[in-house]
């Protein structure tokens, strides 16, 4: 049986291709959402964050031969635990994470290592500003923008009760929440950014089933800036961005030892 961390709407196809070579997956997600979509699909799930040590634990467990890490490439504390519990229980790791999309050196685009240097930049930029980068590190945004003047901070993300919630928290006023689930067209992030006068966007670089490159050719026909958040810098392993290789890899790793 493989364990898979699954945190992206690729990892559902790639759970598939993994069960279609012959190998059991169990699914280890956030949501229940996500779940619901494995579920359809045929899929084993376990709901909920794991620490190292617990999923240490359910590998030995279950008798887990490999672990596939296709969380979120910003999901830094999952790639982390994943790497650790597998190494704990002394079965390989494979990293799965969908390929960069670079638009570097194009338009007005500003490429970042994190959030904060992300949240300094808008400052000195002002204006109205659409945020796409989920409610997780909403309050770094919010801090530092929402007390600027001639500024507007404008927060899309997912239709969920805890995000609400959360922008009622750190005081950002209904009319400024999107609540959409993507992926969106370019013409829907146009019709967006007309509808709030957007003159900056901040996304993460989270590839291309991610819809950046939606977000920022939208941005980049409209003339709107960009800033643009890197991705965690970490040393996998054995990574690909393509399901063939996954596959191919587990079955190099793991068909001898069931002959």
């Amino acid at each position: 049986m493989i364990l898979m961390l699954c945190g992206t709407s690729d990892a559902r196809e790639l759970a598939l291709r993994i069960r279609e070579a012959g190998h059991e997956v169990l699914a280890t997600v956030v949501t229940d959402n996500a779940a619901r979509s494995l579920e359809e699909a045929g899929i084993a799930v376990r709901v909920g964050r794991l620490t190292a040590p617990e999923m240490a634990e359910l590998i030995r467990g279950r008798r887990m031969e490999a672990v596939v890490d296709a969380s979120h490439p910003f999901a830094e504390e999952a790639h982390r635990n994943a790497m650790a519990a597998a190494k704990e229980a002394g079965v390989p790791y494979i990293r799965y994470e969908r390929e960069n999309v670079s638009f570097e050196g194009q338009g007005s685009v500003i490429y970042v290592d994190d959030y904060a240097q992300a949240a300094e930049a808008a400052a000195a930029k002002r204006g109205v500003i659409m945020l796409t980068t989920g409610s997780k590190t909403l309050q770094i945004f919010a801090e530092k923008l929402l007390p600027l003047p001639d500024t507007r901070l404008v927060a899309r993300m997912l239709p969920r009760k805890d995000n609400m919630e959360k922008c009622e928290e750190l005081g950002i006023e209904q009319k400024n929440i999107v609540a959409m689930q993507g992926p969106f067209s370019k013409e829907l992030n146009k019709a967006l950014y007309s509808q709030f006068g957007v003159t900056l966007m901040i996304t993460k670089e989270s590839g291309k089933v991610g819809a950046v490159d939606e977000k920022l050719e939208a941005a980049m026909e409209m003339g709107i800036e960009t800033i643009v958040i890197g991705r965690p810098q970490i040393e996998f392993g054995t990574m690909f961005s393509d399901y063939a290789g996954v596959v191919g890899q587990l079955d190099e790793w793991l068909r001898p030892q069931q002959r």
